[in-house]
């Protein structure tokens, strides 16, 4: 049983029935490249694969210096391909479906301050093509809670800049409808008129968001032009594209929005992930006790 070849086929599952995120294919390909290896360096075939031999992998991947977390993601890509094989008839049943994988606490999501996201969108300079394109990117991702991946896929059809939303392509494939603030729109409206011209440099393209060559800003400079800018702002903690989207959830429960509201606008699919936004609004917490306690 050539388990190359197997992952091969999980792969092309994910490719083409999922429709996972690029990433996200990557990250399986990587986990079950490694697994694998690991079958091949203790001479296991896939069929004879038990708990025992599972809970050697956790602690090669232990040895390896890998945190509880990335061994989670390891576990995850494992369930799913043994289920894999299962579903095609090729095991009676996986070896690892009553096994349990590291326990893991859920981190508390990093956000900025409300100064502090005024002075990032403020940094970037408004006399450079780059600078406003940036000052663009920064308002329109705190504005709809965007991910990194939505925001380098943008396109001009998913922009109703005078409508005030934005059609966002997320995980999965789902589209959902964001609001956007008239400050981002304007930001980005002056974007699109003055500056998005300058980056076409006679290439026709649909993307929004255009890298100094007319082509779509990738991640990395996404990545690189957010750090540029928190520095300038005198930001200190280091912060990432999510930091941006974090800082829109938080400051919407904060001001008093319906936790399903926002759970649509960052198109979760289980409201469960987006409550780990609640514990950063105490100041809302106490507005409400004082409001409706009878000893408020």
């Amino acid at each position: 049983m050539d388990v190359d070849a197997l992952v091969d086929a999980f792969l092309f599952e994910l490719r083409t029935g999922r429709r996972l995120s690029l990433n996200t294919q990557e990250a399986y390909g990587s986990d079950l490249r490694g697994f694998a290896a690991f079958l091949e360096g203790q001479q296991v075939p896939l069929r004879e694969f038990s708990r025992v031999h599972y809970l050697k992998f956790l602690g090669a991947l232990r040895e390896e210096g890998l945190s509880a977390r990335s061994i989670a993601r390891h576990v995850s890509s494992l369930r799913s391909f043994f289920r894999f094989l299962v579903r095609e008839g090729i095991l009676p049943m996986s070896p690892i479906s009553e096994a349990r994988g590291p326990r893991l606490g859920r981190p508390l999501p990093k956000y900025l301050t409300v100064t502090e996201v005024e002075k990032l969108l403020d940094a970037p300079d408004r006399g450079t093509p780059e600078g406003m394109r940036d000052r663009a990117m920064l308002a329109l991702m705190y504005a709809a809670g965007l991910r990194a991946s939505e925001v380098v896929t943008l396109r001009l059809e998913n922009v109703e800049a005078y409508a005030g939303f934005v059609r966002v392509l997320g995980k999965g494939g789902k589209e959902r409808v964001v609001p956007v603030a008239e400050a981002a729109l304007d930001t980005l409206r002056e974007y699109l008129k003055e500056w998005r011209p300058r980056f076409l440099r006679g290439r026709a393209t649909n993307a929004l968001f255009l890298s100094r060559r007319g082509r779509p800003v990738t991640r990395q400079t996404l990545w690189n032009r957010i750090g540029r800018w928190a520095r300038e702002a005198g930001i200190r903690t280091k912060i990432s594209p999510h930091t941006l989207r974090h800082s829109f959830a938080s400051h919407l429960l904060a001001g008093g929005a319906d936790l399903r509201a926002v759970q649509a606008m960052l198109g979760h699919a289980d409201i469960s992930t987006t409550q780990i936004y609640t514990h950063v609004t105490p100041e809302r917490l106490r507005e409400i006790h004082r409001k409706h306690h009878p000893r408020g």
